[in-house]
């Protein structure tokens, strides 16, 4: 076998995606022979001992795709000691124990909702979660009160963040038939007086729709992801997990970003 970059070693062996192998050996939880492993360097597995907090990683496991409902309140990481639970806990026994090393692809605010997707497959992770493939992100978005016409033309108009100008796309109030199907999903069942709209982004910066919002005066009450790309939350329940179908695998490795239909 031939030498080959940590950072792809663990992504192969479903330790984490690319960047967060990368993230592990920064942090220096990844050990080579013995010795802390540095960022960039390669190894061969034929011969070299690669351990993530001191347990040896060994050849590629079976690679495990799921989509779940998150519910609020869930840290979306994979151990925090100080959360109660985490998405993990959510995960069935047989699964977890049939795909070791499961991790959340991306991230969902703990206070948010809705679409997360978990895997063991640091490869195809790192397709999902690259700019460049421009997998779309659909959200359901509460709010106290109808935006006015000047907080809409503001958010389309993007807002001004840190990292630079904030965009969506198709900012539109949720259809009726959107409302029923989505609020008979969640738990705890939403405030009858909401008012829900959609949105779709693009970019993935931390809480980013809840600061764009907020930055209009308008805080967001709730916050579901219905979307991944082609993946939707459809009718999965609040804690639910199913497995990806092969379909949905292939298109969201492949970068489909998925056209957006209305329920």
């Amino acid at each position: 076998m031939s030498a080959e970059r940590l950072q792809k070693v663990l992504a192969a062996a479903g330790v984490a995606s690319r960047r967060g192998a990368e993230a592990l050996i920064e942090a220096g939880r990844v050990t080579v022979d013995g010795r802390p492993a540095v960022l960039g360097e390669r190894v061969d597995m034929a011969t070299a001992l690669v351990a993530v907090d001191g347990t040896p990683i060994g050849a590629p496991t079976t690679h495990l795709h799921l989509a779940m409902h998150k519910p609020a309140g869930v840290t979306s990481t994979v151990r925090d000691r100080h959360a109660e639970r985490t998405v993990l806990d959510l995960v069935p026994a047989d699964l977890r124990g049939s795909a070791p090393r499961l991790y959340p692809v991306g991230r969902l605010d703990r206070d948010s909702e809705g679409l997360l997707l978990l895997t063991n497959d640091g490869a195809w992770a790192d397709r999902v979660l690259h700019p460049r493939q421009g997998v779309e992100r659909e959200y359901s978005i509460a709010v106290r009160a109808p935006l006015d016409r000047e907080q809409a033309d503001t958010l389309a108009q993007g807002i001004e963040l840190e990292e630079g100008v904030a965009t969506l796309e198709h900012l539109r109030p949720m259809t009726s038939a959107e409302h029923r199907r989505l609020t008979t999903r969640l738990r705890p069942s939403p405030d009858p007086t909401l008012v829900w709209y959609r949105a779709t982004l693009r970019q993935g910066w931390k809480r980013q729709l809840r600061r764009m919002f907020g930055a209009v005066g308008a805080p967001v009450a709730r916050l579901v992801r219905v979307r991944i790309g082609p993946v939707r939350l459809d009718d999965l329940a609040s804690g639910a997990v199913r497995p990806l179908t092969a379909s949905e695998m292939r298109a969201l490795g492949a970068g489909t970003g998925g056209a957006a239909r209305r329920d």
